[in-house]
């Protein structure tokens, strides 16, 4: 897969044999001439977005994991704990993410890895890992 970027790039390269010069003008198009022999431009059309899939959690399971956290870090009633929000942002320490990750190991009847546990840092990113397990476990 190649990119480009900016708006002219030449390459140059000689050799006793044949003479290969290639050039872009401009993110879209690019000509080549080899041994004296020309081609045609090849125009680069934009591709629109890519497709990306994103498994998100089911809502109940981000609904219990936010009750778990507020639960753990003692929050008050008021505040609101959602699927982006961050344990950091919430007061947690590393020792508050262990005991979430304990209460969520507890209340799913699953077995987190120590990496994953470790590279969890919002409470979706914890009901993700939490359905997959289940999934998996299933």
């Amino acid at each position: 897969m190649s990119s480009i970027t900016g708006t002219s790039m030449s390459l140059l390269s000689l050799s006793n044999q044949s003479m290969v010069c290639t050039r872009i003008s401009g993110p879209r198009s690019v000509s080549l001439s080899m041994k004296g022999t020309n081609f045609p431009s090849i125009t680069l059309q934009p591709r629109g977005p890519r497709f990306q899939v994103k498994c998100a959690a089911k809502p109940e399971t981000v609904e219990k994991v936010c009750d778990i956290v507020k639960k753990q870090l003692a929050l008050p009633e008021g505040l609101t704990v959602t699927g982006e929000s961050k344990f950091t942002a919430l007061g947690a320490d590393s020792l508050d993410t262990v005991e979430i990750v304990m209460g969520l190991e507890e209340e799913f009847g699953i077995s987190v890895e120590e990496e994953s546990a470790q590279s969890i840092t919002t409470v979706q990113e914890a009901a993700d890992m939490i359905d997959k397990l289940l999934e998996t476990k299933a």
